[in-house]
């Protein structure tokens, strides 16, 4: 297989600063077979520095989604071990800064590429960043969120309807903050056609509900759903910044150009 046989994402994405912050911690990658967000943390510049790190270095395993002679396992392996460099970099210049210790980001990253013919999608994530599909009429969550507030809700220690104004719903159990601990998540998925993929930072799902997230995706316009996503966030008190990637899938060859959003820009 040709690289001009290899699909490709087809994509809107759009990074804003929330109402109530001053600058946007959030970044994001687009890529015809890459697309990631990560949501920064950190006093002084930290979410910023950390956000961008990831997602640049993230960046730089594009050679082998681009490579057709890369086997699906080597793709999966490698993708998955990006994770422990972004970490490791994280690390690296937070030590060289005393006012970036303590940053961290979250991430979450879907990867294209193709497994004995069938168009397949890898999802790599770590945090409380998240990713949906949307499948004829259904949405599904695809990442699981790293928080407390999640593992309460696994043990059954909480309901739906209080998680909704849990005062440790932002509390994170796992974040690149280049400590290297980690267990990072990675799932692979089949691609049915027209299935189609939200990519978002908790500045969206934070506000939206499933219901709100679902009448959006349903658009037929890419541009169209990230104007309706965020616009809902805004309408929502936007009380954090707002990333949004929403992606199809075409067997079209379409530009391999990289693009940056929000603090990694």
């Amino acid at each position: 297989m040709s690289a001009q046989d290899l699909p490709s994402f087809v994509f809107s994405a759009r990074s804003v600063i929330g109402l109530v912050r001053t600058g946007n911690e959030d970044s994001a990658l687009l890529h015809s077979r890459l697309l990631a967000v990560a949501d920064g943390m950190g006093g002084h510049a930290g979410g910023e520095v950390a956000s961008s790190l990831a997602i640049k270095t993230l960046s730089h395993s594009l050679n082998y989604f681009e490579n057709p002679d890369f086997a699906s396992d080597s793709i999966e392996d490698l993708f998955l071990n990006s994770i422990y460099d972004i970490d490791a970099e994280i690390g690296r210049v937070a030590k060289e800064d005393d006012q970036l210790s303590g940053m961290g980001t979250t991430l979450s990253s879907l990867a294209l590429y193709v497994i004995d013919g069938q168009n397949t999608v890898a999802l790599l994530h770590i945090g409380d960043s998240r990713c949906y599909r949307l499948r004829k009429n259904s949405l599904k969550q695809l990442s699981k969120d790293h928080t407390i507030l999640q593992e309460l809700l696994d043990k059954g220690a909480i309901t739906p309807a209080e998680a909704l104004d849990h005062p440790q719903r932002s509390f994170l159990t796992q974040a690149l903050m280049g400590e290297g601990v980690l267990t990072p998540f990675l799932t692979v998925f089949d691609v049915e056609p027209h299935d189609r993929f939200l990519l978002c930072s908790d500045g969206l799902s934070g506000v939206l509900d499933e219901k709100e997230i679902k009448d959006a995706l349903q658009i037929s316009d890419l541009d169209e759903v990230v104007t309706r996503l965020i616009d809902g966030a805004y309408a929502g008190g936007a009380p954090d910044n707002v990333t949004v990637i929403v992606a199809d899938i075409s067997q079209s060859q379409t530009s391999g150009e990289k693009k940056f959003l929000g603090a990694a820009q």
